[in-house]
């Protein structure tokens, strides 16, 4: 029986092990067995699923999944809790726990481990590498039904985001461009051990099963996004054509823009996803 999502229990297992908080990997344990049921439920795990878990830390939102998924694997960066979840998860023959750094992970090698079952990502993400591993997990083209993490507000925001906004960005387009966004529950600071300076936000990215935009190189599309948010304050055209590794000119993205009834002098932010595809495919045609 799950039994860590409480101050106490949480507490006193890391005093156990004398565990100590590595700051470099943000480590924040949940200690609220409401959220963790909230989690559990928002993400629909069934006994058909393989559940990922990023960042299981002392297993205590893995308990809840193994209780209710057909398969867990847990990937942890942080050598010192891997003792600590041997203890935790021992009672849980359906949980691998692997000591690795999920951004250096072969994804679609792992998702083989599955054994053919549906993969549903379930994590209390770090605030410092939200974006690389989302963006990882979608780019990877593994098998994914849908990914619910946890993550600081303001990122949560980000995600669903529109143009002409601040929080307008390469995140917002990428996960828009592979899921739907919904917002599952708002975690206030207090329910972490220790408290962040932040609170936090459940999401939930239900995959399409076909992305809402046709891109002819979908590589090459978030390569032009990225390149328009690297330097917002330039117009697009002269933030493309500064971009290495585009192989497009200023003139070529004027024309391009142009043809799209667009202004010479607009900025990336300003641009939707359909016209972000559109721009990148008629720069393939040019020849990028």
């Amino acid at each position: 029986m799950a039994d860590l999502g409480s101050y106490t229990n949480t507490s006193e297992i890391l005093k156990k092990y004398q565990f100590r908080m590595q700051k470099k990997y943000g480590q924040n344990f949940l200690i609220d067995a409401n959220i963790l049921h909230k989690i559990v439920e928002a993400a629909q795990i069934t006994r058909e699923d393989c559940v990922l878990e990023i960042g299981p830390g002392i297993g205590t939102m893995t308990q809840y999944l193994a209780e209710t998924a057909g398969q867990v694997i847990a990937v942890e960066i942080d050598r010192g809790l891997i003792p600590i979840l041997q203890d935790t998860l021992s009672s849980y023959p359906n949980v691998t726990v692997l000591c690795e750094d999920i951004l250096k992970v072969d994804l679609p090698a792992l998702a083989e481990q599955s054994g053919g079952r549906p993969i549903k990502v379930v994590a209390n993400l770090p605030y410092y590498i939200t974006t690389p591993i989302i963006m990882a997990l979608f780019e990877s083209h593994m098998p994914l039904l849908s990914i619910t993490v946890m993550v600081q507000s303001e990122v949560a925001e980000r995600m669903q985001t529109g143009p002409g906004t601040k929080d307008y960005g390469a995140l917002s387009l990428a996960v828009q461009y592979y899921a739907k966004p919904e917002i599952v529950a708002r975690v206030p600071a207090s329910c972490f051990l220790p408290r962040p300076n932040v609170d936090s936000t459940v999401v939930r990215l239900v995959r399409y099963e076909k992305p809402p935009v046709d891109a002819a190189d979908e590589a090459f599309l978030f390569a032009v996004i990225r390149a328009s948010f690297n330097q917002r304050r330039k117009t697009l055209a002269n933030g493309l054509a500064n971009a290495g590794g585009l192989g497009v000119t200023r003139g070529q993205v004027e024309e391009a823009l142009e043809e799209m009834g667009l202004s010479k002098t607009v900025r990336g932010e300003t641009l939707t996803l359909k016209q972000f595809s559109e721009l990148s495919n008629r720069l393939l045609e040019m020849g990028a």
